[in-house]
């Protein structure tokens, strides 16, 4: 199984610790596809030109993971602040604005579309700005995307014939809600559905039959980057032959180990004092 992902990298600011873990949702997924036995992983993202940003890289050739194509732009690194409940579950708290996430975009090449087509499939968030690309990525491989806590059904609608596998947050969601949603979801021609929904049994949906997760009881640490596992492990196995109850539990065994680490999949760094 071959992966890339296109897009967001940020470090995540733990201000209880005062050290920052590399991170955001494809940089996550491409990691932990790497841990998960993918054969071959890249990263195309905007890099900053700071210590944030050479951390990132730094960790990505410790994992194996390529970024040759990659972008290096003048600018901050994306740096979320986060501190953690008492069920340490992740809190977002803010962080800066003019980041190179919020300042540019990736439009892919053409020589970068022939590098694509190497991957089995490439893996895309909605905080990618990548909608405009969908298009033609989808011509090179299959596309999957984390809408994350994106529902509007417009949205999903203007993106949903590029997307062979979409992945939701549904934690919020009532029972009431979430059969709403998915019947919602029915419409539009998805190869697979994974709807997360924080401590309960994550559901993916297949030619329209529901799968449940299976939990296990945990020592859970962290839960950052937690979806994002659960999606790599997930595709990896998928992607490799697995019918898809194997794949969920190989997914769910990869989010089992985010669980009990800190940061997305580790890589602590003293944040710098101002």
């Amino acid at each position: 199984m071959k992966l890339i992902t296109i897009g967001d990298n940020v470090v995540d600011c733990y201000l209880d610790q005062h050290n920052y873990y590399p991170g955001g949702n494809c940089v996550n997924v491409a990691v932990n596809a790497k841990r998960n036995g993918a054969s071959e992983v890249s990263y195309i993202g905007i890099f900053g030109n700071d210590e944030q940003a050479e951390h990132i890289k730094y960790v990505l050739r410790q994992e194996g993971v390529d970024y040759q194509y990659s972008r290096d732009v003048i600018g901050i690194t994306g740096q979320p602040q986060v501190t953690l409940t008492e069920d340490h579950d992740r809190v977002f708290v803010g962080g800066p604005k003019n980041t190179v996430q919020h300042k540019f975009k990736i439009q892919l090449i053409q020589e970068e579309l022939d590098y694509i087509k190497n991957f089995d499939l490439s893996h895309v968030s909605c905080y990618s700005s990548m909608e405009s690309e969908l298009a033609k990525l989808s011509k090179e491989a299959k596309v999957s995307y984390d809408f994350s806590n994106r529902k509007d059904l417009p949205y999903i609608e203007s993106i949903s014939p590029y997307i062979s596998y979409a992945f939701f947050s549904a934690a919020e969601l009532s029972d009431e809600e979430l059969e709403k949603f998915i019947n919602d979801l029915r419409s539009f021609q998805f190869e697979i559905i994974g709807l997360t929904r924080g401590g309960k049994p994550a559901i993916f949906i297949k030619n329209g039959e529901m799968y449940e997760q299976k939990l296990k009881k945990i020592d859970v640490v962290d839960t950052m980057g937690a979806g994002d596992s659960l999606i790599a492990g997930f595709l990896t196995a998928y992607m490799n032959g697995d019918e898809i109850e194997a794949a969920i539990e190989k997914g769910t065994k990869s989010a089992e180990k985010t669980c009990q680490e800190y940061g997305g999949f580790g890589y602590p760094k003293e944040m710098q004092k101002v």
